[in-house]
């Protein structure tokens, strides 16, 4: 208890000499933490309604969308706003060459002709609980021999099964509830949730306008890009979650939010609600040169590797475009992060930075007389550097023979080796049923090998030249001793004569099945060298982190004391979970006589027109609104705003997030961040790092005047001021 309220003391002083602008802030503690200085800033309205405890406020409608992003509720009948790239596997679920709705976009003009999304899901975060003190009183009693309980996923779990039967909370696959540790285990907190899963998708515009710039503009600013998608959740007849069902009907919401038409100028106040994914704020140096060489180093090279591959085979054929649209974003996405973050934390001298701050710290503890400081840098550093190559090794794995390679989900064999060792005839026929209904949805997920022949070509010679001989997965064995080390031939040869290397060998090979062919099959002892390989690393990066966590927690600790000790920002770490950010729209200068404004228009968009590029075609509607003036009510000053930036803390997750003025009205959706803010998961630069964020007028102007669905536009709440 002295230590909780200790701790609780520490929190409440971090709001002397907040930055506004940095931190990623856990809602139950806005109120203690950040309510004065968001009404300096130009908040309006009682923290209570940004967030309530024991009520309705603006939290209720801010959503986890899918499986990474955030939405919000724009009407009372369940409507999601969220960004296009956030909808995109969605909408290509959807798309086909006969309605490439990736293309030329997708509105149902009608209740009914909205889309039911198998997979998809959101999820609202009903109430969020403090349990640290009942976390710490179960790890005191529960055995730990391993010493790994206090940030255990699984021992959490356990921990919130046992507080919900106390607290007599019900638990069901729909109203699930999750633990989870900040600071380094040194606090929890518990969130009820509701999951709705039967979403559909309502509207996207265009790529040409959701996806303008493409990878070009990527974490780039300035922007002119319309990313946002509109999806919407129903229910059953009761408002409780249900899988999808005809006779469902739109979730009548508890809250939605009211949308601004006022819009935002320089030097406003905006506050960003989100579920931010990672960011690593308190590494030490060593850790920084780590990522930089490794995870990153690995996403530049081997992603870049297999896009190039990707693209040109996806301009060749619209069905190959629209198959491999979403991986090929995905995987574009963080491998231009990767390349900005590298070179601005080069750029920015952040290892320099992190020398200076670890050293600080470990002068603190000096002069407290406390050396557990010391000791955990000093381990953690000692951990970085044995786990160092198994680590760049695990990455390239990853990166080249995992993620890259769609081949590599084959199905199992293993219940068909056992029944063929059994050599009964009524479990081979079972064996072989199961095997062909596998291979049947396998077959259907790579319906062009050829594709996959060339990216696998290119992700062999890719990871053979990053990983030196003898030190590769075995699979490199025989590829050196029955290929002649030519892995081109290797992959030929899966292709050709493996079990599922075609359709045509497999149906060879199941009429009649052998141990044989199974025990020789090339792509089968791939898939096992692989698993091999990621095992090998996995144990050698055990072994190296065993003490990492208690380090580390220590380490958090620490410079949590340090910056309390001057009146500086606390904050955790994100961990994918419900977090507010704030600040104000402001332009930046990246470079001496550069300076980007904080706002752009539509202008901005005819003249990035070039016809001859498909990042940057321009719909002929959207000239035609353009060169009218026709913005209706969504204009200012006789522009289309399109996208602003705010100098808010953000990081992947808050894809989708809602932004809001001072009022709580919502003004935007953060979609990005600019490429000199890339750093931000490391090292927070308030000078330079901005969120991007599609202005509310110019979805709305997409929506009504563009795309014509007023039907949508009727269900909204809107205030003009």
């Amino acid at each position: 208890m002295k230590r909780q309220l200790l701790f609780m003391t520490l929190v409440a002083l971090a709001t002397i000499g907040v930055r506004a602008d940095e931190g990623m802030w856990t809602l139950p503690d806005l109120k203690t933490q950040n309510a004065v200085a968001m009404r300096e800033l130009g908040l309006e309205i009682p923290i209570e309604e940004v967030y309530n405890a024991n009520g309705l406020s603006l939290k209720d409608a801010v959503v986890h969308f899918g499986r990474g992003c955030t939405g919000e509720v724009i009407s009372a009948q369940g409507l999601i706003l969220t960004n296009h790239h956030c909808g995109y596997e969605s909408i290509q679920q959807h798309s086909s060459v006969d309605h490439d709705y990736l293309t030329d976009g997708f509105w149902a003009m009608t209740r009914e002709a909205e889309l039911p999304t198998p997979g998809l899901t959101v999820t609202f975060i009903d109430r969020i609980v403090d349990v640290t003190d009942y976390v710490n009183a179960q790890l005191k009693t529960d055995p730990d021999p391993e010493g790994i309980n206090y940030l255990s996923p699984k021992y959490l779990a356990l921990v919130a099964k046992r507080f919900a039967k106390a607290e007599s909370i019900e638990v069901t696959e729909q109203k699930p509830i999750e633990i989870k540790a900040f600071y380094g285990g040194n606090k929890y907190y518990l969130f009820a949730k509701s999951v709705y899963n039967d979403v559909r998708l309502v509207g996207a515009p265009p790529s040409s306008i959701g996806k303008f710039g493409a990878d070009t503009d990527n974490w780039m600013w300035p922007r002119q890009t319309g990313d946002f998608s509109l999806f919407r959740v129903y229910a059953d007849a009761n408002g409780q979650p249900a899988p999808y069902a005809t006779t469902n009907i739109p979730l009548q919401v508890k809250k939605h939010l009211t949308i601004s038409l006022a819009g935002v100028r320089e030097g406003d106040f905006a506050f960003v609600m989100g579920f931010p994914g990672r960011n690593w704020r308190y590494m030490i140096a060593d850790e920084v040169r780590e990522r930089m060489e490794t995870t990153n180093f690995m996403r530049q090279h081997i992603r870049g590797a297999r896009q190039e591959v990707l693209m040109r085979e996806m301009l060749r054929d619209p069905a190959v475009r629209i198959h491999y649209a979403s991986k090929y974003a995905s995987s574009a996405n963080y491998w231009k992060n990767a390349i900005g973050m590298n070179e601005g934390l080069t750029r920015l001298k952040v290892l320099d930075t992190k020398r200076q701050q670890q050293e600080e710290l470990l002068a603190y503890g000096r002069a407290k007389g406390d050396s557990s400081y010391q000791r955990a840098f000093d381990e953690i550093r000692d951990i970085v550097a044995h786990r160092r190559d198994a680590l760049y090794h695990q990455q390239a794995i990853n990166e080249a023979l995992v993620t890259a390679l769609d081949f590599m989900r084959i199905p199992s064999t293993t219940q068909l080796v056992t029944a063929l060792q059994s050599k009964d005839k009524e479990k081979i026929a079972d064996a072989t049923a199961k095997l062909k209904t596998e291979a049947d949805k396998y077959f259907a997920s790579v319906p062009y090998p050829e594709v996959e022949r060339l990216v696998a070509k290119r992700m062999l010679s890719a990871y053979a030249g990053y990983i030196p001989q003898g030190q590769r997965v075995n699979i490199f064995e025989v590829i050196d001793s029955r290929f002649k080390g030519s892995t081109d031939a290797f992959v030929d040869a899966c292709f050709d004569h493996a079990i599922f290397g075609s359709r045509a060998n497999f149906e060879k090979f199941i009429r009649k099945p052998s141990l044989y062919k199974i025990k020789y099959d090339w792509m089968i002892l791939f898939k096992f060298s692989i698993t091999d390989g990621l095992l090998r690393t996995a144990i050698a990066m055990k072994e190296a982190n065993e003490d990492y966590a208690a380090a580390h927690k220590v380490w958090v600790k620490g410079m949590m004391d340090l910056r309390q000790s001057k009146g500086m920002p606390i904050y955790p770490d994100a961990n994918s979970t419900l977090r507010l950010t704030y600040g104000k729209m402001r332009s930046y200068q990246p470079a001496d006589g550069v300076e980007n404004k904080a706002y752009t228009t539509l202008r901005g968009v005819m003249e990035k027109e070039d016809s001859t590029n498909w990042e940057f075609v321009v719909p002929a509607k959207l000239k035609q609104l353009y060169r009218a003036k026709d913005y209706g009510r969504y204009g200012q000053d006789g522009e289309m705003p399109i996208c602003f930036i705010v100098d808010t803390d953000n990081t992947g997750g808050n894809s989708g997030s809602p932004v809001f003025n001072g009022k709580g009205q919502l003004i935007g959706t953060a979609f990005d961040r600019n490429y000199e803010g890339l750093t931000g998961d490391i090292a927070f630069r308030p000078a330079s790092q901005r969120a991007a964020c599609v202005d509310i007028r110019y979805t709305l102007f997409i929506i009504d005047k563009f795309a014509g669905c007023s039907r949508l536009i009727d269900e909204l709440t809107i205030a003009n001021d």
